[in-house]
């Protein structure tokens, strides 16, 4: 059984403080299944935007995540074009901004 969306973003905001980065939760969803997006800043102008992973990746429950970019990196302004696609397809997905100089977007355990 796949963990609830609320859940899942309360412990990635968490494993990001720990790990002593900044983790805001810039949009709430759906608490049971909304989609979640991260938008992870290094603080230098580069950004990458994770989105949910296509069904046909997920065969164990689990929340997989993925680049919605070919680039490794892209500006702020490519981040929140595709941000505002995704609200006006999805009004219940969730948005969580991690900022940290070391790229770690925090969203697998260990």
């Amino acid at each position: 059984m796949r963990l609830r969306a609320d859940i899942f973003v309360a412990a990635v905001i968490r494993r990001a403080q720990v790990g002593g980065a900044i983790a805001t939760l810039r949009r709430r969803g759906a608490s049971e299944a909304g989609a979640i997006f991260v938008v992870l800043d290094r603080l230098d102008g580069r950004l990458a935007l994770f989105g949910p992973a296509p069904q046909s990746e997920i065969d164990d429950g689990e929340r997989r995540f993925v680049r919605m970019h070919k680039d490794e990196w892209v500006d702020a302004s490519a981040v929140e074009h595709r941000l505002q696609r995704e609200i006006e397809f999805d009004g219940d997905l969730w948005i969580l901004d991690i900022e940290d100089r070391s790229a770690r977007d925090f969203l697998t355990p260990g």
